[in-house]
């Protein structure tokens, strides 16, 4: 394995089982993908800085706020890796505040929230809800019974990219026209032509890359996972890195894992676990994913890279939302 991408593993390891031992009573699910907040902004994870950030927010916000339900531990998180978490939550409830004007609260809208407020500065909040409302509608309308509240998050990525509205949905339709007979879940497909519309190229050149890698993959033995996965294999697949040294990296970190606490036969499926590999991989290829930003093409990838986690933590924030739902 390359050295910038064991060091990388070693980190998002640690950090992983810190989170756990700080908060040992979250999901499995939920330790991987926050440590993934801390490791892409090359930190280490501090439980005692953790624990102050969820005082803070529990400080600032209501026992029933969005802020404090199943992605709370997705909030610390965030906070955590900040100079001035108070401000930032400050700065993420208010553009909350705004983006209720336009959507019903929902468990996700936190996450569009401290999204905007990581991206983009406090004057153009307003105009970033707004515009994240009217994708959505523009989504809603091409897909009604695949757009769900979760598709915010999408929304407000888009949102923040230099794509017009029209070739938001113009990227997204042709990409899913061409991807959508080859896997079975439309929802999953729907998420990954949301990333592959902030990456450069055509529809069909993003279609022929992200299909050559999903098989080359399958051929060497690792299936990739078509379920909220597919998000991660578009940031891939939209690399600039020829698409052998991305699989090669992808199965070294791959087998990294595997031998992990936590990763073994009883632990994270193997799907899940080559999701997190890629993740990795895309990480240590890109670098920090809020690197300054010098052109449309960086902000393209920057997004897509962000988009493809927040997927990932959507898709945990569901489904532990659902296991919690049936406990009850």
């Amino acid at each position: 394995m390359r050295n910038s991408l064991s060091i990388l593993c070693e980190n998002f390891i640690e950090n992983r089982d810190t989170i756990k031992a700080t908060f040992g009573w979250e999901s499995t699910y939920l330790y991987p993908v926050c440590a993934t907040i801390f490791t892409d902004k090359g930190q280490k994870a501090d439980p005692e800085k953790m624990k102050s950030c969820l005082d803070i927010l529990k400080n600032q916000v209501g026992l029933f706020s969005s802020f404090r339900g199943t992605g709370k531990l997705v909030m610390t998180s965030m906070l955590a890796i900040d100079n001035e978490p108070e401000q930032k939550l400050k700065n993420a409830l208010d553009v909350f505040s705004l983006l209720k004007e336009h959507f019903f609260s929902s468990q996700f809208l936190p996450l569009a929230s401290m999204i905007i407020t990581n991206l983009t500065e406090p004057e153009h909040y307003a105009n970033i809800a707004k515009r994240t409302r009217h994708i959505y509608e523009l989504m809603k309308k091409a897909h009604p019974f695949l757009t769900s509240s979760e598709d915010s998050v999408f929304a407000a990525l888009l949102a923040l990219s230099h794509l017009t509205d029209e070739q938001i949905l113009t990227e997204t339709k042709d990409c899913y026209d061409l991807l959508k007979p080859k896997f079975f879940s439309s929802n999953a497909v729907q998420s990954l032509c949301h990333v592959l519309a902030l990456s450069e190229g055509t529809a069909e050149e993003k279609y022929q890359r992200t299909m050559a890698l999903f098989n080359d993959l399958q051929e060497k033995g690792y299936r990739y996972g078509t379920n909220y996965e597919l998000a991660t294999l578009g940031v891939l697949a939209m690399l600039p890195k020829d698409s052998h040294s991305v699989i090669d990296d992808i199965i070294d970190v791959d087998h990294f894992l595997s031998a992990q606490k936590g990763y073994g036969f009883w632990g994270i499926p193997k799907k899940q676990r080559l999701m997190h590999a890629g993740m990795l991989v895309t990480s240590d290829y890109m670098g920090n994913p809020n690197n300054t930003m010098m052109n449309s093409a960086a902000i393209g990838a920057t997004l897509s890279l962000i988009a493809a986690q927040q997927a990932a933590m959507c898709a945990v924030i569901a489904s532990t939302s659902a296991a919690s739902a049936a406990s009850n």
